[in-house]
């Protein structure tokens, strides 16, 4: 090896000078794909860090939590019984809201979260929550009950300072506050009170929503917990349950979005394989003279990969420097929300794991070295005297359809497999094999695209086309790139059309009415934030209102380790209050409720089957009647009718509306009107369905901008790819040219005859890159989005855009193989011909 080392350093130095955009090419493709996916991987990692970090500090480090199942929270009887458990050494009550705050009346209101906690006792547990009294503050003013602690996000975009006052909203109208003190505790914006405060003025008397518990040395918390019976509105909660649902709220995004990214890096892959190709290609003499010289094969392929992996090296450690800036840049612009939405209010600080960045370093030699691998084997197989005579040619004799096939089949049997903990590894297993299919059938598909004999009396014509023919296992090498980049461009223009198609009709279904209302903070407000039962009835009188349909919209808990469902309490009765259903409907007078798609797969229900929801009076037993379509909530929901509802303990509040307008009726005065009606004391906001319609499909464009710039990369390393290697060829046939011309070709007829032929083998490669492309989105429409993200929709192939996208590789790949032959057929055909006699 090290002398091998030594021939390289020595040769391929030189031949670096010589020629230093071919390895700045590489060094670049390999650059682009760390970069695009290193950056991604630091954002996510950062937001993701940092949001878990404030869970982390705010639910502090007990032993046990005793959560509450719903917004409604517990009795805090709990709390008397856990104080005089000999077991428990600490137990802290707190409640939990999201509750409207606004600095005064004259200024808009915006969403916090409140907690309400026990001073005496939350230092032992969370000590990042216990607050900071400010020195001109009365030192007892935690226990104060008109008194509030902020964070500096909530003095932030509360626009307050210590000492400030501030309005709260609660059930029975604005409450009063003054800020006593700060909290270390960083995220979003938070406030702390007291409990015994949070519990009288916002709805919640007499309740909780968890408590944490420190236990006594040398008890079992998991055994403890078991032996004792919790009410049915309670549940157990491990000490990382908080982290843990952070993590599963954004993990299956972050997965997709990471390996989109590395689909750069993959693609870049094969942008090395034709640079390589032609670098050995114009080294054939070189490498042959040094064969005779006593260079063994085994040295020249090491040769090869050793340049590979210097080049490799040096685009890894260009992409980490890039990817870094790219994500400090994104984390200041977009403060750790890629487009997901699932770290909104967190300014994250860029974060650099050594072992992080090494992992991606490494990716980014070993895509060089997995790109410079066939070229290394072409260096090897040499045959020296062969090669000094000319002989010599880069490129397999043979193509094999086997294991093309067999790439395929194993495509599609990887499909059918279930995802792993929730992440769906055998779909983008799945994807890569029918990528490598589809360029290993390369050859097979430019003799069966090329198989008919051509009429063409035409002898440049007749040349070009024979020679595509029976040369095409060259063909591997010039549109290999482009048959990944077309396929991997068509399967993520089908898979974005056909989920945004599908978004826009599910709007046009649950959007009927004119005019949509909800209050400040919405469900995650709870009862702080609603609206009286006569509100529906006052608004219908209002001049321009036909109808209006209430709706109640809270959390529910079922299962620790997932997100919380969504509650939806509205009637389901008619056409205009039906859901965009998902096969039958149960009829019936039995209790029911209607789950979302999302809710379906995650939870296993079925039309017909029995679960048990915890409604006000209790835990209830109701039966799946349907499941409808949600596109909104990607951790499902539930609809109930409200006369269910107050069955069982409910209110007839509301926290949302529709509202269907008469014909004429100008929607900004209704708004206005409804504004009015709901009164300063409960902030709402309005919208019209095709503003919401609007907001909606922006919110979709902004979350897959990414794959646009995935597709320009992917299309340009193709294109690169059809340059280098086409390259390559015409100097491995300078022989051949020349015979050409001693037998009367121009040097325009020869440039001719290598663009025809390169055209022929894109029309192939494009033809193929479309079948893999439809394939790959199948996977990733059908796959890849049930698993990942519970949502189905049906397959739509945009085709005047796929054609468009098609004709322009084509065109394009054509005009840089005419551009790249003319650049390597520059030298006089006839001195080649000299050289060789």
């Amino acid at each position: 090896m090290l002398h091998a080392w030594r021939w390289m350093r020595a040769l391929s130095w030189p031949e670096w000078r010589l020629h230093p955009w071919r390895h700045a090419t590489v060094a670049l493709a390999v650059a682009l794909g760390v970069a695009l996916a290193y950056s991604v991987h630091l954002i996510n990692a950062s937001a993701l860090s940092e949001f878990a970090g404030a869970v982390r500090a705010a639910n502090g480090e007990p032993d046990l939590t005793i959560a509450a199942r719903s917004r409604d929270g517990f009795d805090d009887a709990v709390l008397a019984t856990l104080l005089r458990d000999d077991a428990v050494r600490v137990a802290s009550p707190v409640v939990e809201l999201d509750v409207a705050a606004r600095a005064s009346a004259d200024t808009a209101p915006q969403s916090v979260r409140l907690l309400g906690i026990d001073a005496l006792q939350v230092g032992t547990v969370a000590p990042a929550l216990l607050p900071r009294v400010d020195a001109a503050q009365d030192r007892l003013s935690v226990l104060d009950p008109d008194a509030a602690f902020a964070n500096d996000a909530a003095l932030r975009g509360l626009n307050l300072r210590v000492g400030d006052r501030l309005e709260l909203r609660g059930p029975a109208g604005w409450q009063r506050l003054r800020i006593a003190g700060t909290l270390v505790l960083g995220g979003s914006a938070l406030l702390v009170v007291d409990v015994a405060s949070a519990q009288a003025r916002f709805g919640m008397p007499a309740r909780l929503s968890r408590v944490d518990l420190r236990l006594m040395p040398g008890i079992d918390p998991q055994r403890w917990a078991q032996e004792r019976r919790w009410p049915d509105d309670v549940r157990v909660a491990a000490a990382d349950e908080a982290e843990q649902r952070v993590s599963n709220l954004s993990r299956a995004y972050r997965v997709n979005l990471s390996v989109l990214a590395l689909v750069a890096l993959w693609v870049g892959g094969f942008l090395v394989y034709s640079v390589l190709a032609l670098s050995v290609a114009q080294r054939t003499p070189t490498f042959a003279l040094l064969g005779v010289l006593g260079l063994t094969a085994r040295e020249r392929f090491r040769w090869v990969l050793a340049e590979a992996a210097c080049i490799g090296a040096a685009g890894s450690a260009l992409g980490l420097l890039a990817g870094a800036g790219l994500a400090w840049v994104a984390l200041r612009a977009l403060g750790g929300d890629l487009g997901g939405g699932y770290f909104a209010g967190v300014a994250p600080r860029l974060q650099l794991p050594l072992w992080t960045t090494l992992l991606y370093g490494a990716l980014g030699i070993a895509a060089a070295l997995a790109g410079a691998w066939w070229p290394a084997r072409a260096a090897e197989r040499l045959a020296p005297a062969q090669a000094l005579k000319g002989l010599s040619s880069l490129g397999a004799a043979r193509s094999r359809l086997l294991p093309a096939l067999a790439l395929c089949l194993s495509a599609a049997l990887l499909a059918l497999l279930p995802p792993w903990h929730g992440v769906p590894l055998a779909a983008y297993a799945s994807v890569a094999a029918l990528l490598a299919g589809g360029v290993a059938l390369v050859p097979a598909a430019v003799q069966a695209l090329l198989a008919r004999h051509t009429r063409t009396t035409h002898a440049l014509l007749l040349l070009a086309w024979q020679r595509a023919r029976h040369q095409r296992h060259t063909a591997s090498a010039a549109v290999a790139g482009v048959v990944a980049s077309v396929a991997l461009s068509v399967a993520l223009l089908v898979m974005v059309s056909s989920f945004r198609d599908a978004v826009s009709a599910w709007l046009d279904g649950v959007l009927p009415a004119d005019l949509y209302l909800r209050t400040v903070g919405g469900a995650a407000a709870g009862d702080a934030a609603t609206l009286p039962a006569a509100f529906a009835e006052q608004a219908a009188a209002i001049p321009g209102v036909a109808r209006v349909r209430g709706s109640r919209v809270r959390t529910l808990s079922l299962d620790p380790q997932r997100p919380a469902l969504a509650l939806i309490v509205r009637p389901v009765d008619d056409a205009a209050n039906a859901l965009p259903w998902i096969g039958e409907v149960l009829p019936g007078a039995a209790p029911r409720a209607y789950v979302s798609e999302p809710a379906a797969v995650l939870y296993g229900w079925h039309v017909g089957d029995t679960i048990a929801l915890p409604l006000p009076d209790g835990v209830q037993r109701l039966q799946v009647a349907g499941v409808w379509r949600d596109y909104a909530r990607q951790f499902g929901a539930l609809v109930i009718e409200p006369t269910l509802w107050r069955q069982h303990g409910g209110d007839a509040r509301l926290n949302e509306a529709a509202v269907w307008l008469a014909p004429q009726a100008d929607p900004a005065q209704v708004g206005e009107r409804l504004r009015a009606l709901a009164g300063a004391d409960v902030p709402v906001e309005t919208a019209s369905a095709g503003e919401l319609r609007t907001l909606s499909l922006a919110i979709f464009d902004r979350s897959f901008a990414v794959t646009r710039y995935l597709q320009a990369v992917a299309i340009a390393v193709g294109l690169v790819g059809v340059a280098a290697s086409l390259s390559a060829q015409v100097l491995g046939r300078r022989k051949e040219f020349g015979l050409l011309t001693h037998l009367g070709l121009t040097r325009a007829q020869l440039l001719a005859v290598v663009t025809g032929e390169a055209a022929a083998w894109l029309a192939a490669g494009v033809l193929l890159g479309l079948a893999v492309g439809l394939g790959v989105s199948a996977v990733l429409v059908h796959v890849v989005n049930p698993q990942s993200f519970h949502w189905t929709m049906p397959l739509r192939v945009p085709w005047p855009r796929v054609a468009l996208l098609c004709a322009t590789v084509l065109m394009l790949g054509t005009a840089t193989a005419a551009w790249a032959t003319r650049h390597a057929a520059s030298r006089a055909a006839v001195l080649a011909v000299k050289e060789d006699w």
